[in-house]
């Protein structure tokens, strides 16, 4: 099993977080990938006469959770899940304009999350020309979902059925849509919804970086306003068709620590088949981060779409 604790991760982190992946029961390889990281600002130091480090970093800018499950044959999905997180990390350090929570300009949150959006998709087209440059790795694809905290806001940014679940309260709320045929059959009023978890277009995709898309791909986005003791959670489906909402709750609120609900709710995975990879990252903001950065709650998620 691959592992990461985070607990200890920054004097200055803001999340008490832990994500982890296993290969489950059946699959011969795991194309799932998790990430948890800090972004900060930094200096590096060529020459200078005063006592600084080489290297100097500024404060807390924001914090990313990112889950990735990869598909395509040959160890391809892999790969796409590899390149999807690489990629955006990449841009994220390098291209997006820096965002502060203080700011209260709905254009500059907008240009903000316009720029999330841009990086989905620069990544699908990223995706696409790896490729269809090697013949063993055509059609080769990913979800992606990604956490970006700044401060108490979070916008998630998704495509595919890999999912982020807000936990508040005891409650676990699907922050994500599920971008699969059963799930658009669902809401065409086509399926019932309690006919969407076994039915065989559950695991076909319409919406994912890379794969056989010849197009853009649709963004999704989501602003969540989190709130003293909120836990967040993204996972691959590997996890939650085994898991219920109130299962994942209950096991995150009862954990010791995020490392702790992480190993639990995958040995959980396992017992019921584990037919798939199984990936989880919990999050848990810091209550003293929060209350010092805490704006007013407007009551669940905000959420918009572009395509």
């Amino acid at each position: 099993m691959k592992h990461r604790d985070d607990l200890s991760f920054s004097d200055d982190a803001t999340l008490i977080s832990a994500g982890a992946t296993n290969q489950g029961r059946v699959r011969e390889t795991n194309q799932d990938q998790f990430l948890i990281a800090q972004l900060k600002k930094s200096m590096l130091v060529d020459s200078t006469s005063l006592n600084f480090e080489q290297q100097v970093f500024g404060n807390l800018q924001s914090e990313i959770l990112l889950v990735a499950d990869g598909m395509g044959g040959h160890a391809a999905g892999e790969k796409a899940s590899q390149l999807a997180i690489q990629y955006l990390v990449r841009r994220l350090l390098n291209s997006i304009h820096w965002y502060s929570q203080h700011e209260e300009d709905e254009q500059r949150e907008s240009a903000f999350i316009n720029d999330l959006k841009d990086l989905l998709k620069d990544a699908h087209q990223r995706i696409l020309r790896e490729s269809a440059r090697h013949r063993d790795r055509r059609g080769m694809g990913t979800t992606l979902t990604m956490a970006h905290l700044v401060g108490s806001r979070m916008y998630v940014v998704h495509a595919g059925d890999s999912r982020c679940y807000l936990i508040r309260d005891g409650k676990a709320e699907q922050i994500t849509t599920d971008h699969t045929l059963a799930h658009q059959m669902v809401e065409a009023g086509g399926m019932k919804p309690e006919e969407e978890a076994s039915s065989k277009w559950s695991n076909v995709l319409w919406n994912v970086l890379g794969g056989n898309a010849d197009g853009d791909i649709i963004a999704e986005v989501h602003r969540v306003d989190l709130k003293v003791g909120d836990s967040v959670v993204l996972c691959s489906d590997g996890l939650y068709r085994y898991i219920d909402h109130e299962t994942l709750a209950a096991v995150v609120d009862a954990s010791n620590s995020p490392a702790q609900a992480c190993e639990e709710l995958i040995a959980l995975a396992n017992q019921q088949g584990g037919e798939d990879n199984i990936t989880v990252v919990i999050a848990c903001p810091d209550p003293v981060s929060l209350r010092t950065t805490q704006i007013e709650h407007h009551g669940g998620a905000k959420s918009e779409s572009d395509g």
